[in-house]
């Protein structure tokens, strides 16, 4: 069976995680024959786009697009715990992995918030693909994020995208790569649709020029 019909027979018994984020999905095959979904293209594979970003707003009756409700009040206590707004933690959590923690994606990066390897170190978590050990690293990164920025909300995510240091190379700006904006645009589309479902934080962070 190839990757299309794969993909067919898993949608149509509710095998892919519903929750997708508001990001591309993609869909490729390794060589012992499992499907992989990622926000990011495979090189030299067959890729399949599965779902495509979508901006516009849900209508009337329909969830709110990038919120797990499963994992709901684990962001709401993380973020509590950190400072953060909970639903721009939702937000950052739907873009990154969709609400996958077995997700691994781009150079290594893992779980829920797609933590790479040292920033896990740095920030104790032992284990990244456990839910909780992963919210609370990226939580932390995201709130040391915010801080270095003072409050601003486009700095600190395309900091966690693509790192303090270019955005400092920048000069203090969202840097010119066309993944790191989109990517910032994204989680602030998710951002939208996630208040509301939270309830109204303090001064987590401000919103950018």
């Amino acid at each position: 069976m190839d990757l299309r019909a794969r993909l067919v027979v898993c949608l149509a018994f509710g095998l892919l995680v519903p929750a997708l984020a508001c990001a591309d999905i993609f869909a490729f095959s390794e060589p012992n024959g499992a499907v992989v979904l990622s926000n990011l293209r495979a090189i030299g594979r067959d890729n399949v786009l599965i779902r495509e970003t979508s901006i516009d707003a849900p209508g009337a009756g329909e969830p709110v697009r990038g919120i797990n409700l499963q994992y709901r009040d684990a962001v709401l206590g993380v973020a509590r715990t950190y400072g953060v707004d909970a639903a721009l933690l939702a937000a950052v959590v739907a873009v990154e992995s969709g609400y996958r923690p077995r997700a691994v994606f781009g150079k290594g990066a893992i779980g829920l918030m797609q933590l790479m390897p040292g920033t896990a170190s740095r920030y104790g978590v032992n284990d990244p693909y456990d839910p909780l050990q992963n919210l609370h690293g990226g939580a932390q990164y995201l709130r040391d994020m915010l801080n270095l920025f003072d409050g601003d909300i486009n700095l600190a995510l395309a900091a966690y995208n693509a790192g303090e240091n270019a955005v400092l190379r920048a000069g203090r700006r969202v840097p010119p790569y066309e993944e790191t904006r989109a990517y910032v645009r994204r989680v602030q589309t998710a951002y939208e649709n996630c208040k509301g479902q939270f309830p109204t934080p303090g001064s987590a962070g401000k919103a950018t020029k």
